[in-house]
């Protein structure tokens, strides 16, 4: 039996574009809140701190058939702070933390991505931060994918990270148990 080379052709094509089709560009949820960026951090080494930043914008970009060519951009307000205490929040942009009259804003521009398999990966990317740069990798659980209520596509993932604040300049000291910070991150992606 002979195969016309149009077949071929057309079967080419008809592979290239399923496997294409996976790849999507994603806007992170902020305005109806189905994202967000929060922090802890143990107090004095008495307690736990938490707090989250309410103003950040981003998307990213995944593909089932090749998770490791993943990308995310996130831009976060650093004014935006919010621990629950306006007075504390006041510390916390000053001088002291983050200084966000020098440094309004932070930014995280992944460099790379790792999959885990199960819906795990490591993502690694530059976070820019009181105004350092450096690299840090985010633990990442893929939670799901599919069609929304008002006719959009949606994708959500979850992510942990931690370092310590003296990497990106801020050096206030509150004890050695309060050196390092905590992240949890959730994204909920629309598709573009």
């Amino acid at each position: 039996m002979t195969v016309s080379r149009n077949a071929v052709l057309a079967g080419c094509l008809a592979l290239l574009l399923s496997t294409t089709a996976q790849a999507a560009d994603y806007e992170i949820d902020t305005k109806g809140a189905h994202a967000f960026i929060q922090f802890h951090i143990k107090h004095l080494g008495y307690s736990w701190l938490v707090g989250r930043f309410n103003t950040f914008s981003g998307e990213f970009s995944y593909d089932e058939n090749d998770p490791g060519s993943a990308k995310v951009s996130v831009l976060i307000d650093t004014t935006s702070i919010d621990s629950n205490h306006a007075e504390r929040d006041k510390h916390l942009r000053d001088e002291d933390f983050l200084d966000v009259k020098k440094y309004p804003e932070a930014r995280f521009v992944s460099t790379g991505y790792r999959d885990l398999g199960d819906g795990k990966g490591e993502l690694v990317g530059d976070l820019t931060l009181h105004g350092v740069t450096r690299s840090i990798t985010i633990d990442v659980n893929h939670i799901g994918a599919g069609k929304d209520p008002w006719g959009g596509y949606r994708r959500g993932f979850e992510g942990r990270t931690g370092f310590a604040l003296a990497d990106f300049g801020i050096t206030r000291n509150l004890g050695p148990a309060s050196r390092n910070v905590n992240l949890w991150l959730g994204v909920e992606g629309i598709r573009k």
